[in-house]
């Protein structure tokens, strides 16, 4: 039962994080100049930093969020 629930966690964990990280760079696209959205889709990292920078701050904090849940699921995981 526990390992399915860490599954399920982890699947749940990393659909959140592509999805946010799709935003973001959807949001990037929106706004000049345009070549960091396509710098954020080839280098994931850099993503929440520019977000953060262009005032879309709650995507980039679920972004955030997205990694540490996904990482302590991988973590639960492994063990």
């Amino acid at each position: 039962m526990k390992n399915t629930i860490v599954v399920g966690l982890l699947i749940v964990a990393f659909a959140w994080l592509i999805t946010v990280h799709v935003t973001i760079v959807y949001g990037l696209a929106k706004k000049h100049p345009r070549w960091r959205a396509l710098v954020a889709l080839v280098v994931p990292v850099i993503a929440p930093y520019w977000a953060w920078r262009e005032h879309m701050r709650v995507r980039a904090g679920l972004w955030m969020g997205g990694v540490v849940v996904y990482l302590v699921a991988l973590l639960l995981a492994s063990r």
